[in-house]
């Protein structure tokens, strides 16, 4: 009976075992998670669960900083405190590593990425970020500014207190154009929309990914348009204009169109996924993220 007791124990072992190892000699790299507007590093359990079960042995942090209200400090702010927390993680992964960026801190991940030189991050995965902008009356709008609606919004975000709140960092009113180029701390100078004299170094910074994978869908809810998760944005006459015709991608300010030359732009659009679901949809994940995370 106990023979048969520790075959048993060891036939449950083994496979365990076996996927370890393999993690080992395939070397699956780090994956780094940044949460979005509200969230924390709570929230992003049933994630970490997905990759440890595609990729045993895979090292997941959640960066635990700017949790739910701290996540309307400015957007520079964070990326600093994001970076520095990120750094050392990088540091000890010869490898290199990747990036899971959710919502807003999709945006937080391309500053990091543009300003770091020595980044070595090679799947940057946008997970349902408005890389293009926000423009939209959703909830979280009439949650953080109830008495604004989104036509008005621009009278406080292109203010030097507005620039002190994330959205206002990158809310483009595609109505006052002028005012979003002129006034954005952020965006503007991470889209090169607003002369950057350090566009040049932030362009090579970004392109030493390897690998960019834009996420987002039609019932997405809350990324307005939600074709700003892959870089398509409102003209003056809210027409969406897609990635492809936007001049961002149309003159390559910082790496677009060279990325989607080298075939590394990978666009992944699902639909039905509503915006607080992404980063806990199973589909999602074996569709869009899985295969870049070796």
């Amino acid at each position: 009976m106990r023979r048969r007791s520790s075959s048993g124990a060891a036939g449950l072992l083994w496979p365990l075992l076996g996927a370890y190892l393999w993690a080992s000699v395939v070397g699956y790299k780090p994956v780094i998670i940044v949460h979005g507007l509200f969230d924390s590093s709570g929230d992003f359990i049933n994630l970490q669960r997905f990759i440890n079960e595609s990729h045993p042995g895979t090292n997941v942090t959640v960066i635990d900083l700017f949790d739910r209200g701290a996540s309307l400090e400015p957007m520079w702010k964070q990326v600093e405190g994001f970076k520095a927390a990120i750094y050392p993680i990088m540091q000890n992964a010869a490898d290199g590593v990747h990036f899971i960026c959710y919502s807003q801190g999709g945006l937080v991940c391309r500053g990091i990425l543009s300003t770091l030189s020595d980044h070595n991050v090679h799947s940057f995965i946008s997970l349902s970020s408005p890389q293009a902008g926000q423009y939209g009356d959703t909830d979280y709008l009439k949650y953080l500014f109830p008495q604004f609606v989104k036509s008005n919004l621009y009278h406080l975000c292109y203010t030097a207190l507005g620039q002190m709140i994330s959205i206002c960092n990158y809310w483009n009113d595609p109505h006052h154009r002028d005012l979003y180029v002129n006034s954005s701390d952020y965006l503007a100078l991470l889209n090169s929309e607003r002369s950057n004299p350090n566009s040049t170094e932030w362009k090579k910074n970004f392109l030493k990914i390897k690998k960019l994978v834009l996420i987002g869908g039609p019932d997405d809810g809350v990324i307005t348009p939600w074709q700003s998760s892959q870089f398509g944005f409102y003209d003056d006459n809210e027409t969406v204009v897609e990635m492809q015709h936007q001049d961002l991608y149309l003159r390559d300010v910082f790496g677009l169109k060279t990325l989607a030359a080298r075939g590394d732009l990978i666009l992944c659009s699902v639909p039905g996924v509503q915006h607080v679901w992404w980063h806990s949809n199973e589909t999602v994940f074996h569709t869009c993220m899985e295969k870049w995370l070796v």
